[in-house]
C-alpha cells in the first residue's frame, strides 16, 4: 500500500484470501478433515494460533510439532503466538503479562528455530485491547505490552522473519498511534485489523466503514513505518439468524477493501460443546461464524467458493435486489429458484407478471435456475435472496404480495434423520415465519403450500400384494384410485413431522386468521430444471446417473410404486388452486400422477434402459425409514373441484426430462432415439 492509501499489493486484486481457523490440542482428526475442504475453497492463506500457554501444557509440544508442519506444508501459514502460561503470568491467567517480559521474545525465538521453515510471517499477540486476551488493567498505559512485543518483533526481524502486530478489536486509532510513539510499529512488517460489521453490537456505534478505518490506519502507519502493510487478520459475519446470503455479501464486499491481505473468520463454526473465551454459549453469534457448520456441512459461502472461488461468489452477489414499481402486486414464490418454483415462476412471467423469487440458494444448481429466469424475463424477476428461517430478513418480501406460493423447504428424509433440528427450523419454523409475514401485511395474500404425501406416514396398515416387479394394495378401491385426502395423518420421520406441522399451520391460519390458503400434498414431481440427488428428485437422479454411465443405488427392492407427475402438470395444479382460492380456501388436495402414471422403481429403470439403449447398473441397499411400499395419489377431488387433470403420461415425460438433461447437463448429442411429445 502506498502513502496515498491506495493498495499496491496484488493480493486482493488477484482474488486471494485466507481463513482463520483455531485448532485445539488433540484435534488431529478434525484438522485432517477440515484442511482439504478449506484448501478446496481456493484459500491462499491460513491464520491459526500457536498458544504459548498450550505449548507448555502437557502434550502441547507434541501437538504443535504435528500441527505446524501439517499446515505449513499445504498453505501459507500465519501462526498467532499469544496467551501467557499461567505459571509465568503476573495475574496467574493466560491474559496476564509475563513476569519476565523477555520470556515472550525467548519463546518466539524458540518457535522460529523449531518451526520457522513452515512460515514467513509470525503474528505477535491477538486483540491486545480485549481484556480476555491482554489484561490491560495490569498494564493501563500498555508499557509492558510495548516492551514485550517490541522486543519480540525486533528479534524476529533480525532472524529474517516478518512480524505482524496483532490487531485490536474494536479498532482503536489512539492505541495504534501509541504503538507508533513507542516504536513498535517501526519493527513490524504488517499490522492486523479486526472488524465484524453487522455481527457484534459493540461495533455498531463505532463502525464507520472499511475505507474510514483503514484510511485512519494507513495515515498512522505512514507516520511511523510507511512500508508496513495492512492485513485484515479477522473479519466475518455470523449466520446465527440463518442469513447465509448476507455472509456471502459481506465476504464479497471485504474482498474489495484497501488491505494487503484478508483472513475471514472462520472456516468452520465452533462446535456446540466447546466453550469460547466468554463461556459456553455466552453469545450464540460466536457459534455461527464459519463458512461451514461445525460438522462439515457447507454453508452457501463454502459451497460457492468450492464451486468457483471468488468469481462464483461475485456472480451470485450480482443478482439485483427487488425493484418493484409502486402499486405493483407481485407473485411471491419462496424457493422460487428451485425446480418446481422456477417452473412456476416462468409460467407467471410468461404472462407479464412480476415475480419475487425468495430463495437462499442453498441447494446446488438452483442459482442456475435464477439466472435462467433473469435471462428470459429480465427486470420482472425480482430476486430476494434470504432464508425463510430468518423472520426479520424476509418480512418485507410479502408487503405487497398478490399471492404467495410457499415451496421453500428442506426436502430430504435422509437429511432430516441426520439434522432433525435444521429440518424443523426450515420446514416448521420457516413456514410459520412466512405465515406471520403474510399476516402482518396490510392485505394478506393467498398462500398455497407445497406439502408432501409423507404426512400420511409409511401406510403400514394397508395390506400389500407382492408381484414380480411391484407392490399393489389388496384393497381394490385403493388400487383403482389411490390414497385420498381422508387418509388419517400419521407423521413419520423428522421430515414427515416438520412438513406435517407446516401443513397443519397453513390450514389453521385459514381458520384462525382468515388467510385464504390451501395445501397440496405432493407425490413425486419430475421435469426440466430439476437437479436431482440420491436423497430427493429420484427420477432426475436416476436419469443423470444413467446418462453419465454411472451405477444407480436403489434402497429397498425396487418394487415400491409411485405416481410420478410432470412439472408442467404440477404448475397447472398450483395455478388452478390460486385461480379458485376463494372457493377452495382451507382445502387440502393430493397432487400426483394418479393411477395412470403409477410405476415402480424397477419400471423406471427399465424405461431408462429403453431411452438410453444401454443396460443400467444398479445395486440394492436397505429400506429407508418411513419408505412407503405404495403411494398413488387419488386426485379425484382436485379434478372435481378445479377441473385439473394430469395430461403428461410418465413415459413421454421421462423422455422429455432426458432430452433436457442431455442438452443442459451433457452438452447435447443424439443419445435418445425419439423426441418427446409433451402436450401443448
Amino acid at each position: 500500500m502506498n502513502r496515498s492509501g491506495t493498495s499496491t499489493s496484488t493480493s486482493l486484486g488477484s482474488k486471494q484470501f485466507g481463513f482463520v481457523e483455531w485448532f485445539r490440542p488433540g484435534d488431529y482428526k478434525r484438522t485432517e478433515e477440515v484442511l482439504p475442504r478449506l484448501l478446496a475453497s481456493g484459500a491462499s492463506y491460513l491464520r491459526t494460533h500457536l498458544s504459548w500457554a498450550e505449548y507448555l501444557a502437557p502434550g502441547g509440544e507434541e501437538w504443535f510439532d504435528w500441527l505446524i508442519p501439517q499446515l505449513g506444508a499445504q498453505i501459507d501459514l500465519l501462526p498467532c503466538v499469544h496467551y501467557t502460561p499461567p505459571s509465568l503470568s503476573r495475574t496467574g491467567r493466560a491474559s496476564g503479562p509475563p513476569k519476565d517480559l523477555k520470556s515472550y521474545a525467548d519463546f518466539i525465538d524458540h518457535v522460529l528455530t523449531r518451526y520457522g521453515k513452515h512460515f514467513r510471517h509470525i503474528e505477535l499477540w491477538n486483540e491486545p485491547n480485549n481484556l480476555l486476551d491482554w489484561d490491560w488493567r495490569e498494564d493501563s498505559d500498555f508499557q509492558l505490552f510495548c516492551e514485550m512485543v517490541g522486543g519480540a518483533a525486533y528479534w524476529a526481524q533480525q532472524r529474517g522473519f516478518k512480524p505482524v502486530l496483532g490487531g485490536p478489536c474494536p479498532f482503536d486509532p489512539y492505541w495504534l498511534n501509541l504503538m507508533g510513539e513507542r516504536g513498535v510499529l517501526a519493527v513490524v512488517d504488517a499490522v492486523g485489523f479486526h472488524g465484524f460489521p453487522g455481527t457484534w453490537d459493540s461495533e455498531e456505534g463505532s463502525w464507520g466503514g472499511w475505507d474510514m478505518h483503514l484510511g485512519e490506519m494507513r495515515r498512522i502507519l505512514d507516520r511511523y513505518n510507511a512500508k508496513s502493510e495492512i492485513w485484515v487478520t479477522e473479519t466475518g459475519y455470523s449466520t446465527w439468524r440463518k442469513d447465509e446470503m448476507e455472509q456471502v455479501r459481506r465476504f464479497a464486499k471485504t474482498l474489495e477493501v484497501p488491505a494487503d491481505r484478508l483472513y475471514w473468520y472462520a472456516w468452520a463454526d465452533v462446535p456446540p460443546n466447546v466453550a469460547v473465551q466468554e463461556g459456553l454459549w455466552f453469545d450464540p453469534r460466536h457459534y455461527h461464524l464459519g463458512a461451514e457448520t461445525h460438522d462439515g456441512q457447507p454453508k452457501l459461502l463454502a459451497r460457492l467458493l468450492t464451486e468457483g472461488g471468488v468469481d462464483r461468489v461475485r456472480e451470485v452477489t450480482q443478482f439485483p435486489s427487488p425493484r418493484i414499481a409502486n402499486g405493483a402486486a407481485p407473485i411471491v414464490i419462496t424457493g422460487g429458484s428451485g425446480f418446481i418454483g422456477s417452473n412456476l415462476a416462468d409460467s407467471f412471467l410468461n404472462e407479464g407478471a412480476d415475480v419475487v423469487v425468495l430463495d437462499n440458494l442453498g441447494r446446488p444448481g438452483v442459482d442456475q435456475n435464477l439466472t435462467w429466469l433473469r435471462e428470459r424475463h429480465g427486470d420482472r424477476v425480482h430476486p430476494y435472496l434470504a432464508d425463510i428461517r430468518d423472520m426479520r430478513g424476509i418480512e418485507s418480501a410479502f408487503t405487497d404480495a398478490k399471492a404467495v406460493f410457499h415451496l421453500a423447504a428442506q426436502t430430504a428424509v435422509t437429511t432430516s434423520l441426520v439434522h432433525p433440528i435444521d429440518d424443523f427450523e426450515a420446514n416448521a419454523r420457516g413456514t410459520i415465519n412466512v405465515l406471520e409475514a403474510v399476516r402482518k401485511a396490510a392485505k394478506p395474500a393467498p398462500v398455497i403450500f407445497a406439502s408432501t404425501n409423507k404426512v400420511y406416514g409409511a401406510l403400514e396398515d394397508i395390506e400389500m400384494l407382492e408381484l414380480d416387479d411391484r407392490y399393489i394394495p389388496a384393497d381394490e378401491a385403493i388400487r383403482a384410485h389411490g390414497i385420498d385426502e381422508q387418509r388419517p395423518l400419521s407423521f413419520c420421520t423428522p421430515y414427515g413431522c416438520s412438513k406435517g406441522v407446516a401443513d397443519q399451520y397453513v390450514l389453521d391460519y385459514a381458520k384462525t386468521f382468515g388467510i385464504p390458503s390451501a395445501v397440496l400434498r405432493m407425490s413425486c414431481i419430475y421435469g426440466p430444471r430439476q437437479f436431482g440427488t440420491e436423497d430427493q428428485g429420484w427420477v432426475a437422479h436416476f436419469l443423470i446417473r444413467a446418462l453419465a454411465g454411472d451405477a444407480i443405488s436403489v434402497y429397498g427392492d425396487g418394487k415400491q410404486v409411485r405416481d410420478i407427475l410432470h412439472v408442467d402438470d404440477a404448475v397447472a395444479a398450483y395455478r388452478a388452486v390460486l385461480g379458485s382460492i376463494e372457493q377452495v380456501k382451507g382445502s387440502v388436495y393430493n397432487l400426483g400422477g394418479g393411477p395412470h402414471n403409477s410405476v415402480s422403481i424397477l419400471g423406471v429403470l427399465r424405461e431408462i434402459e429403453k431411452l438410453t439403449g444401454q443396460a443400467v447398473q444398479s445395486s440394492f441397499g436397505p429400506w429407508r425409514a418411513g419408505d412407503q411400499y405404495f403411494f398413488v395419489a387419488d386426485t379425484r377431488k382436485l379434478e372435481r373441484d378445479l377441473g385439473w387433470q394430469a395430461r403428461v403420461r410418465w413415459r413421454s415425460g421421462m423422455r422429455h426430462l432426458a432430452e433436457w438433461l442431455v442438452e443442459h447437463r451433457f452438452g447435447g448429442g443424439p443419445i435418445l432415439s425419439e423426441p418427446a411429445r409433451i402436450p401443448a
